[in-house]
């Protein structure tokens, strides 16, 4: 995969962190790749039960333009994507992981109990946080703000007392749209009463509509009578649903 380490290096440098006395650590796992027979699949999981650590991020392989993956499969000189593969380890990952303690808190993260990323999941809950720097990117609830990258402009600015930013002022639909996109992609799923309570009446009504045939299809079920959460089947189509159920920026 061109990666500039090997699986001997990986293993190394969790053990070291390990040795070194950090508990809180994560490791990132890619599957869907062509070359990753399932049975490779499978040893890499057993090989992060081994590990014991306590949050796993796992995601599907992606080909990005203008990357050198992109390039070899172009050429042929790599298989393409196979999206049937990709689904099948992620339900065996997620029914692995399950069995061994995890939670599967969001889409892509795993966590034994209450071990979960809370820097990560501040985002998906919509809590306001502040970025600074340059690239940094900072959200209030109401508006999303992002500073210049360009390092010396920014250190520039920041001479004459100014913060170099841009700004985004969300719409009462944006917002829901914001909501329904990220609290579904987590276990916690979403609050149609929270809708109604944070964006006013006749959201979730319009929302549970739209959800109709992903109930039908066993992709969203009711955790209880005001939340909606994907099942197992409803993770591999995530942004589809979510898309789905957003609410028409015209809508007034």
């Amino acid at each position: 995969m061109n990666r500039a380490h090997n699986a001997k290096e990986a293993d190394s440098a969790v053990k070291r962190v390990q040795d070194a006395g950090f508990e809180n650590i994560t490791l990132d796992l890619i599957y869907g790749y062509p070359l990753l027979t399932d049975q490779k699949w499978k040893a890499n999981l057993d090989k992060t039960h081994e590990l014991n650590v306590p949050h796993i991020s796992a995601y599907s392989m992606t080909v990005e333009s203008k990357t050198a993956l992109a390039h070899f499969i172009k050429k042929g000189k790599q298989p393409e994507m196979n999206d049937n593969q990709s689904a099948e380890q992620f339900l065996f990952l997620i029914g692995q992981l399950k069995e061994w303690g995890y939670e599967h808190y969001e889409t892509s993260n795993f966590a034994k109990p209450d071990q979960y990323s809370r820097h990560n999941t501040n985002y998906w809950r919509g809590v306001s946080y502040l970025g600074i720097g340059p690239s940094a990117h900072s959200f209030n609830g109401e508006a999303r703000k992002w500073n210049i990258a360009n390092n010396a402009k920014y250190l520039e600015s920041l001479l004459l007392d100014k913060i170099p930013a841009e700004m985004e002022i969300l719409t009462q639909n944006n917002r829901v749209n914001e909501y329904i996109m990220t609290s579904l992609r987590t276990m916690w799923g979403m609050d149609l009463s929270k809708i109604d309570r944070d964006f006013g009446s006749g959201y979730s009504t319009e929302i549970e509509k739209s959800a109709e045939e992903f109930f039908d299809k066993g992709w969203i079920i009711k955790k209880d009578p005001n939340t909606l959460v994907l099942t197992d089947a409803g993770m591999l189509f995530s942004d589809h649903i979510a898309s789905e159920l957003f609410i028409d920026e015209e809508r007034k």
